[in-house]
């Protein structure tokens, strides 16, 4: 309950103080990246259960001639670079935190295609809402692993207190002003999980 009266206390009373900066930053994605503005995707939450994710749009549409999308780095704009590297894309997460879908902290919401590679014990990640940051984003964020990543997941959902999640927070403050971690090494965000080497 404490940890939910603080989501709670901290997303309404976040998205009131940068409702200006929130606004602007629409208006430059409109302007730069196109509409629309918000990114939404549906990521498994709490239990797996779907939700719509909220993000700012940080690529452009682009398709190749079959009309598939072109990868990740042919489409990521330098504007959506700034976005991504500062975090501020990920400010309308803030809405998904009020409605209960995710949490300040937590595991980071994934795609659904992943949900059927999990082991059972990777698969224990949703045993508590998603978050916007977590334990795994302020170890190493998108510079680790995806079996490095999934480890410390599982880590936070075994020992996650109050304490250590206001420690969590701390933690992404700093990582953020560094822009540690970003993406994957030869990546322009993170490469796909295919599954772990049995």
């Amino acid at each position: 309950m404490l940890k939910r009266s603080f989501d709670l206390f901290v997303a309404a009373v976040a998205l009131l103080l940068l409702a200006p900066l929130l606004l602007a930053l629409a208006w430059l994605v409109r302007r730069r990246i196109g509409t629309p503005v918000l990114f939404r995707q549906m990521r498994p939450g709490l239990y797996g259960r779907p939700f719509e994710l909220l993000k700012f749009r940080s690529m452009r549409e682009a398709r190749d001639e079959r009309g598939a999308p072109l990868p990740d780095a042919e489409r990521l704009t330098p504007f959506g670079r700034f976005l991504r590297a500062s975090s501020l894309d990920e400010l309308p997460e803030l809405w998904n935190v009020l409605k209960g879908d995710m949490s300040l902290v937590g595991p980071r919401p994934l795609l659904m295609d992943y949900l059927p590679l999990y082991s059972p014990e990777q698969a224990r990640r949703h045993a508590v809402r998603p978050g916007i940051t977590g334990w795994a984003q302020v170890n190493g964020r998108n510079a680790l692993s995806w079996e490095e990543k999934f480890r410390l997941d599982v880590w936070y959902v075994e020992h996650r207190t109050f304490r250590l999640d206001l420690r969590i927070l701390l933690l992404t403050l700093k990582r953020v002003l560094a822009r540690e971690g970003i993406s994957a090494e030869g990546e322009a965000t993170m490469a796909r999980f295919t599954g772990s080497e049995p």
